[in-house]
């Protein structure tokens, strides 16, 4: 006890040099330690103490049996201070077996001086009002804002000094992948190096924020946030369209929707009195849970599912809190009641449309759309018209006997789809080019089969041999492709087997007795269609689920918000999900917070609060608490401008400052969460692609659209997918579409593409407000040798070779500018160039290698191959630089 006493006092002595702050110094102690049994959830509390609050029945002030639980001022009569520094293994706090951490000296202290200094208690940080308080600051000639200013404080406070500023090159290069995600050309490099102007930078920030691959870049960042997918992912993980709401956000960021706007939208944008299109769309936000199959489970555990879903993702996007910890009890550190989460519940229960994926057969399915939805207006692919074909046959009156028909016909291209549909009353089959397609005997199920792989640019021929037994009889059938449709009629040849061929009679059209429509003459209607959030007539009552099973009802709740918040403001008798859309954006203390907070993250690599999906009790406290709340009430005083606020923190001192460092400043603060320097991270996985496409010069400028899927390994869902999955395999695209940004990738929740999950990009399977960032070898090897990266790499070698004016040194030059935005120092040119020569060396006593290497470049021939290998093999080594993956 004695050596105990000692350390604590020497301690203290460090401890009393600055001000205690409840928030800051003590919560976070008593949140990992003590409210899992003294915290907010009643049902579980000991000892009927809590510590998340000074007062009250069973607030840390409470005397029970004459025991005070904390008595400010006084150590020896505080309950809860002898139980943390008792030897004795029964009464220490927290227990043993809670598997909690023993409190070190450095907790012990902090608390010792606090209960000392009266134990006052505040008002948690992230559920009070936001407001603006000015920093102090002695240096007045640093920084060019608030901004800085509020940097500076800290800073000083901890005897740090901010960082000069980066050079003109790194601050393009960092701009450029903050605002846009790509890095930039050499000619905008030069443009900027060349403007001497005061405006300089703020006309290059203004630049890049009028980019339309702005729009693309930010809202990478959403869809994580908001688990967006292509498919549902559960059970079969079918395929899902979800893209127009991926168009809707890029949109909506480049054409800067105030931020509050753009959550209205999401949450009740089919509750305006007139809903537009875009606000219709935006609803779809409520769509995005993952989704179970029919018959998987009872539909309702599915509907209960998808709701718990909904309100988890209100939870997290819009009030950075982990309301799904009281499904199935109170919240073990936040204020937050299991009715709390079941009132929120009550707004999402509403939803007029089936809870699963229904079944496997018809339109909807196949294009990935569960009703309700609705058909987008400004797409230019409408639905096609009604064809109608003719049964035929050799002439007017039909008897038993057999008949042959022919049909030639030309296409401008070989389709990529082209859907046959045929029958005949009795029996047929049917060649296409000299290949047998089709047989049918049965009349009433016609073959319905796609039969591209049949067809060919150019002249066409279809054969058909055709059987009738009894008095009526007769053929029809309908072929359509993209760009051109096939129907029989009477421009058909017809002929008895062995006779002369003469023009078809037309007996009746399609759908006229005798026959039924037995083929499908009304085309699949092809325009893209977004599914949207719709409200049931007929309310459906809600219940705090017992032990948050779905068959377990309690008590009825009605539609409300947290009670530890300010109350929601109702338009009607009954709360509507617009009010509670109005009420996150209207005097609430989270929402601009966390949004801050995320936008931050986005430009430095951690958020203000490193926390970004938690700002409850157990997340993490705000590095520069007053900065959070000065950028708070800005953004809400900007009507929620995102561009203005994403200017004025690029625009800060502090976000141009260099990341360089010394040793000593690294090991004082590894995460740089004082910001003294600028901030250096690895780049997300969708930056590394895009740029290496952006380098070649092969990055597609298409903007919106269904998603795309670029080459792959094949087999690559085979361990993922069940028999009846749709897709089930995954099949590439070609041309354009492979070249396309990261953000329209298919992303299939069950097996992300493999290149962005291995740099970290997550599965979408649940809201990500912050990505991972690790480093393993799979990571270097990917780099090295992912065979698209390569292709491309060699794109960019055959380029430089093209260009025979240039020495191999400025080769060098050209390239490790293009692709590192600074200029070459002698030192790395040396190295470059006696790594080219090596290269080249090897590969002319090894002609087979380099021929080998040419060829994984998609090359079969090449005349200077030996100089192709040599500088493909240069690029890939210089994308493999740690400046090739960082952004600093």
């Amino acid at each position: 006890m004695n050596r105990f006493l000692i350390l604590i006092f020497a301690l203290i002595t460090c401890v009393h040099a600055k001000e205690i702050n409840f928030n800051q110094d003590i919560r976070p102690i008593l949140s990992d330690r003590c409210f899992h049994c003294h915290g907010p959830d009643k049902h579980d509390r000991k000892k009927k103490l809590r510590l998340d609050i000074a007062e009250g029945d069973d607030g840390a002030y409470r005397v029970r049996r004459g025991k005070h639980g904390i008595l400010p001022g006084d150590l020896e009569k505080s309950t809860v201070w002898q139980r943390i520094i008792t030897d004795d293994e029964d009464d220490i706090m927290p227990p043993i077996d809670s598997h909690k951490k023993p409190l070190n000296d450095k907790e012990k202290a902090l608390i010792k001086q606090w209960i000392e200094e009266g134990a006052k208690y505040e008002d948690f940080w992230a559920f009070v009002p936001a407001k603006k308080v000015q920093p102090k600051v002695s240096n007045k000639n640093w920084g060019n804002g608030e901004i800085d200013q509020y940097i500076l404080s800290i800073l000083e406070k901890n005897q740090h000094s901010p960082s000069e500023e980066a050079d003109k090159r790194t601050l393009i290069r960092r701009l450029s992948f903050d605002l846009t995600g790509l890095p930039p050309t050499r000619e905008e490099i030069k443009q900027f190096l060349s403007d001497s102007s005061d405006k300089a930078y703020e006309n290059l920030v203004d630049r890049l924020i009028a980019k339309p691959q702005y729009g693309e870049h930010m809202t990478k960042y959403w869809l994580d946030l908001v688990r967006f997918a292509d498919t549902n992912g559960r059970h079969h993980d079918h395929y899902r369209d979800m893209t127009p709401y991926r168009d809707w956000v890029i949109k909506s960021f480049n054409e800067n929707l105030p931020y509050d706007d753009f959550i209205r939208y999401q949450v009740a944008g089919d509750l305006y009195e007139k809903p537009t299109q875009d606000q219709l769309v935006a609803s779809g936000f409520n769509r995005l849970h993952l989704i179970i199959d029919k018959g998987t489970a009872p539909p309702e555990e599915s509907l209960t599912r998808n709701v718990i879903d909904r309100v988890t993702a209100v939870g997290t996007a819009f009030m950075g809190l982990t309301v799904q910890c009281a499904v199935c009890h109170d919240h073990k550190y936040d204020p937050i009641t299991q009715k709390d989460f079941f009132s929120l519940y009550a707004f999402f229960n509403n939803f007029d449309g089936g809870a699963e994926t229904g079944g496997r057969k018809g339109g909807d399915f196949k294009k990935g759309l569960q009703k309700p939805y609705i058909y987008l207006k400004d797409e230019s692919v409408g639905a096609a018209a009604e064809i109608n074909p003719y049964w035929i046959w050799k002439q007017a009156k039909v008897k038993t006997e057999k008949a042959n028909f022919k049909k030639l016909f030309k296409l401008k291209s070989k389709p990529k789809k082209a859907l046959l549909q045929a029958t005949c009353d009795n029996d047929f089959s049917l060649k296409i080019n000299g290949q047998q397609v089709a047989h049918s005997k049965e009349w009433h199920k016609p073959v319905k089969k796609d039969v591209a792989s049949y067809l060919k640019e150019g002249e066409n021929e279809i054969i058909v041999e055709a059987g009738n037994v009894g008095g009526l009889g007769g053929f029809i059938m309908l072929l359509r492709g993209e760009n051109f449709h096939v129907i029989s009629d009477d421009s058909w040849l017809a002929q008895t087997p062995g006779a002369d061929w003469h023009s078809a009679v037309q007996l009746h059209p399609h759908g006229v007795d005798p026959w039924k429509s037995v083929i499908e003459t009304v085309p699949e209607d092809n325009r893209r269609a977004a599914m949207i959030m719709k409200e049931r007539k007929d309310i459906r009552p809600a219940h705090i689920l017992l032990r948050g099973e779905y068959d377990k009802l309690g008590e009825v709740v009605e539609r409300n918000t947290p009670g530890f918040l300010p109350p929601l403001k109702k338009q009607g008798d009954i709360a509507s999900r617009m009010d509670l859309a109005n009420w996150l954006v209207n005097d609430h203390p989270l929402t601009a917070r966390i949004a801050v907070n995320r936008f931050w993250q986005q430009l430095f690599g951690v958020g203000l609060v490193k926390t970004s999906e938690d700002f409850g009790a157990q997340g993490e406290v705000p590095s520069h608490p007053k900065l959070l709340d000065y950028l708070t009430v800005s953004f809400e005083e900007s009507s929620w401008d995102v561009k203005a606020l994403m200017k004025k923190i690029v625009l800060s001192k502090t976000y141009r400052q260099s990341s360089k460092a010394s040793q000593e400043e690294f090991k004082s603060d590894a995460e740089n969460r004082l910001l003294a320097r600028g901030s250096r991270f690895r780049m997300d996985s969708e930056m590394i692609r895009d740029q290496i496409l952006f380098n070649s010069g092969l990055l597609s400028n298409k903007m919106y659209g269904r998603s795309v899927k670029p080459a792959q390994p094949d087999g690559l869902w085979k361990a993922v997918t069940m028999p009846y999955s749709y897709p089930k395999t995954y099949t590439a695209d070609t041309g354009e579409a492979t070249r396309r940004r990261s953000v329209y990738t298919f992303w299939k929740r069950g097996m992300p593409p493999p290149q962005m999950s291995i740099m970290n990009a997550p599965e979408r399977e649940a809201c990500i407000a912050r990505r991972e960032r690790t480093n393993t070898p799979l990571q270097a090897l990917l780099l090295m040798n992912e065979p698209e990266f390569f292709k491309m790499q060699g794109l960019l070698a055959q380029k430089l070779l093209a260009d025979t004016q240039l020495s191999d040194s400025e080769r060098i030059q050209k390239i490790y500018e293009q692709l590192t935005s600074q200029l070459l120092s002698e030192y790395r040119e040396k190295i470059l160039l006696d790594l080219l020569n090596t290269l080249k060396a090897k590969y002319k006593k090894m002609p087979k290698e380099a021929k080998e290497t040419c060829l994984s470049l998609g090359i079969n021939s090449a005349s200077n191959e030996v100089d192709l290998a040599s500088w493909a093999m240069l690029v890939n080594t210089l994308y493999s630089l740690d400046t090739m993956k960082t952004r600093e």
